[in-house]
């Protein structure tokens, strides 16, 4: 066997103890898809319980089925219920608390798709109670806006394979190194990271940055993991929500677009208007997605 030969079966060998040791690709779904029962017009459709943060957890899963949701994104710190309203809502819950809250969910048949807007720390020890806390419930995603522990999230994403979605606020003058609000800059930081990190496409709040939301979501075309769905009044305006189709935001569109792109996650309708009395607007909004669908 000549030297030439060695050396090229020295590189195979090379070669195959390299894939060997390397991770398989990237799955591209999440192990927890969001069955078909709860969706409206094809979309996982429901409420951000933000919409209803003056109530309880469990008066924001009947208001939410009340409006013809069938699926809630949960936020941390909402009080628990009228007869335990010291009793807060968060990744730190003990298993009987998780227990209440799943047992309210399956009575009104809602499903807890979402968690967020929520730290998710460096720190893995830290972190890991909140993927524990989403595997639970067999939530489809987290949402954060905690782009410093994005090593740590890729590392848990994999792992428990759980979708994260960063959030945007609006654009903040005061604040020139949130930058998060732009989707091109938010597009740069997850380039080459896991496929099942991407955006929580809130078309408020890129309203509110001057923003039309239909272009947004086309930037981040292939990272949208779900969606707070707003309509604002005007394009640079933080004026209060509106219901689906009175304001500027192009709802038609948003939702055309994200069927184009084949979208799979939830939307929630975080609805920060009317604050009170706010279920008539959203089951408008519901009803606005279930008409869109039948055209």
């Amino acid at each position: 066997m000549t030297t030439l030969t060695l050396q090229r079966l020295a590189r195979m060998g090379a070669a195959c103890l390299t894939l060997a040791l390397t991770p398989a690709a990237p799955r591209l779904e999440a192990a927890n898809p969001i069955p078909a029962e709860y969706r409206v017009a094809g979309f996982a459709l429901g409420c951000q319980a933000y919409t209803f943060n003056r109530f309880t957890v469990f008066e924001a899963i009947e208001k939410t089925d009340q409006a013809g949701g069938r699926i809630i994104e949960f936020y941390p710190g909402q009080r628990l219920s009228k007869e335990e309203p010291t009793v807060k809502w968060d990744h730190n819950a003990p298993a009987e608390v998780i227990a209440k809250v799943e047992a309210k969910l399956a009575q009104h048949h809602l499903k807890a798709v979402n968690y967020g807007v929520v730290g998710i720390p460096k720190e893995e020890a830290e972190a890991r109670k909140i993927f524990e806390f989403a595997k639970r419930l067999g939530l489809y995603a987290v949402t954060t806006e905690s782009l410093d522990a994005m090593d740590t999230i890729e590392k848990l994403v994999w792992e428990y394979d759980i979708k994260v979605a960063f959030h945007e606020h609006a654009k903040n003058p005061g604040n020139a190194g949130y930058k998060i609000w732009d989707p091109t800059y938010l597009a740069s930081q997850l380039k080459g990271r896991d496929a099942r990190i991407g955006s929580c496409a809130d078309t408020g709040h890129w309203a509110s940055s001057g923003l039309k939301p239909v272009e947004c979501l086309r930037i981040l075309k292939g990272r949208v993991i779900s969606a707070h769905l707003k309509e604002r009044a005007a394009i640079g305006s933080h004026l209060p929500d509106q219901v689906y189709g009175l304001g500027v935001s192009d709802i038609t569109g948003c939702l055309a677009e994200l069927k184009a792109q084949g979208f799979d996650g939830n939307i929630s309708i975080e609805y920060e208007n009317n604050w009170d009395h706010s279920v008539p607007d959203v089951a408008q909004c519901i009803g606005f997605v279930r008409g869109w669908g039948s055209r």
